[in-house]
């Protein structure tokens, strides 16, 4: 009987250590559909862009594994490291991608082409290396043993990754580019894509990208990492650079047209819970059902109705003056207050915002949603589910969902979720797609919170905390239908913004939200 215990176990200890052996990194993901042929025009989706100074850089998902750790990072499922291949004639590999091994493959690199005339060409081979890091003396689950290197770069440029080798022995310096230093920008680490690390957390492995991102930023993301032995990870000391567009131009971003086009492949389904009372609408249909601008002026208040477009709605400027102040409100009317609470489902519109990231090599698509009314909030305390009444009730909610587009071929990468004052960004090969490459999304039950997936999401610990509900009903709101492009800046005149748009006071009273065009991600980056 002891025999046969033990063979269980060993078979048992077999299977977890086949199953790890075997993780989602082995397959590679791809989008249920063929991306579009886009419609023509500018440099959009031409594969190659020119950042200026000589440097053209082209984006690479194509990969050579290199070494792989079934130990470590998320779900405890390791690490795989990997280098680009298939590059075209004259480009050069960066650095090595790392992903962990928690889902599918799916990842990019930038490789870079020297396109100068100068004596100080815009790429440069290391003069040495460093190594960083080696598995030699690591009691780990892995194939073979792994060795981290950092190119040592000759006077005037610098790194922006790493080379991962099996071998103890330096790679050659034929093996990567260093890039002109003026060519750079400072990059930080995102702690939010740690990577890999080992079981005593000595060592790291960390996403980078621009400390500066936004619509102006030039800093552009390499697709590589950071690999740091020890603790800290002060950005002023990391050893590796972010790239820079240093034309200011955008050439590389869609036209209106592709833009469209981009709408119509990517925009997402949203659901709405089956027992949603609190339904999306257009801004137009909240203001033509009653909605009031409200001002108190030396502590007189006045009421005012508000045209479809906003027009009359004061613009631009803050409450910070303490003789007046504006806010919106529902109507005093019981019924028609009631009656625009519940909102209007075939009405509603995304109002999509299309702005440059990561120095203009990606596109990000926003798509702001519209409620009247945001419902009352319930909580979770171990099995019991609490109504807190009025707590998180509000007039004027604005959620949004943003897709991160690549310029260099109008692959849609990824998708951020807003959540109440957070959100999170979610790759594509974890979100769920119908009819071709839209991906669903799922709107919590009052809170509107938008999650990838149905179910039971909490705010708190340990059964403690305040539920967001999300599951599919009929309701479903399908924004490639329903949207209404309303502003794009580097666009200039082709879109003309709506007065509402640049209404900059509260759209509650008290302590009402903000508008779109008031939020931090509007010219910056999502966190």
């Amino acid at each position: 009987m002891l025999q046969i215990l033990g063979l269980q176990a060993m078979a048992s200890s077999l299977g977890q250590f086949k199953k790890k052996q075997n993780p989602r990194i082995e397959t590679t993901f791809k989008l249920p559909a063929d991306i579009p042929v886009w419609p023509p025009g500018g440099g959009f989706a031409t594969s190659i862009i020119d950042l200026g100074g000589g440097l053209l850089v082209s984006q690479i998902s194509t990969f050579n594994k290199v070494w792989t750790t079934y130990e470590g990072g998320p779900n405890n499922l390791g690490a795989t490291f990997f280098e680009p291949t298939g590059l075209s004639e004259g480009f050069f590999m960066l650095g090595c991608y790392c992903q962990p091994n928690n889902k599918p493959l799916h990842g990019w690199v930038l490789v870079g082409k020297d396109n100068s005339s100068t004596l100080n060409g815009a790429l440069a081979k290391p003069v040495d290396y460093k190594l960083v890091w080696n598995t030699k003396s690591l009691k780990i689950k892995q194939d073979g043993q792994g060795y981290i290197w950092l190119p040592i770069a000759p006077e005037g440029y610098k790194p922006v990754g790493h080379v991962v080798t099996t071998s103890p022995e330096k790679p050659s310096l034929d093996k990567i580019r260093c890039v002109r230093s003026d060519l750079t920008d400072e990059c930080t680490t995102c702690h939010s894509m740690k990577l890999w690390r080992t079981e005593n957390k000595r060592f790291n492995v960390y996403d980078v990208r621009p400390i500066k991102r936004g619509i102006e930023a030039q800093g552009v993301s390499v697709g590589t990492f950071l690999a740091q032995s020890g603790g800290g990870t002060n950005s002023k000391a990391l050893p590796i650079s972010c790239l820079k567009n240093t034309k200011g131009s955008f050439s590389y971003m869609p036209n209106l047209s592709q833009i469209k086009a981009m709408i119509k492949a990517y925009s997402p389904y949203m659901y709405l819970h089956p027992m949603e009372e609190y339904l999306p609408s257009s801004v137009d249909w909240f203001f033509t059902n009653g909605a009031v601008l409200i001002e108190k002026r030396k502590g007189v208040i006045r009421e005012s109705s508000i045209e479809p477009n906003g027009s009359n709605l004061p613009q631009g400027g803050s409450n910070d003056d303490d003789d007046v102040t504006y806010w919106l409100d529902l109507p005093l009317d019981e019924t028609k207050r009631v009656s625009i609470k519940k909102g209007d489902l075939a009405s509603s519109q995304a109002y999509v915002h299309v702005k440059p990231m990561l120095g203009g090599t990606f596109t990000d698509i926003v798509m702001w949603i519209f409620y009247p009314f945001n419902g009352g909030a319930r909580a979770k305390v171990a099995c019991t589910n609490i109504p807190l009444r009025t707590k998180g009730e509000h007039v004027g909610d604005w959620e949004h969902l943003t897709l991160r587009v690549s310029n260099f071929n109008g692959e849609l990468w990824r998708v951020y979720f807003s959540q109440h004052s957070e959100g999170k960004w979610v790759d594509a090969s974890e979100l769920e797609f119908q009819n071709g490459n839209r991906p669903a999304a799922y709107s919590s039950l009052h809170g509107h919170a938008l999650f990838p997936k149905p179910g039971l999401v909490m705010q708190g610990m340990r059964g403690l905390g305040v539920r967001n509900d999300a599951a599919r009903s009929d309701a479903v709101m399908d924004m490639a239908t329903w949207f209404e492009i309303v502003a794009a800046e580097y666009l200039g005149s082709q879109i003309r913004e709506p007065p509402w748009l640049n209404y900059w006071m509260n759209w509650g009273p008290k302590e009402g939200p903000k508008g779109p065009k008031q939020k931090d991600m509007w010219k910056g980056d999502e966190r």
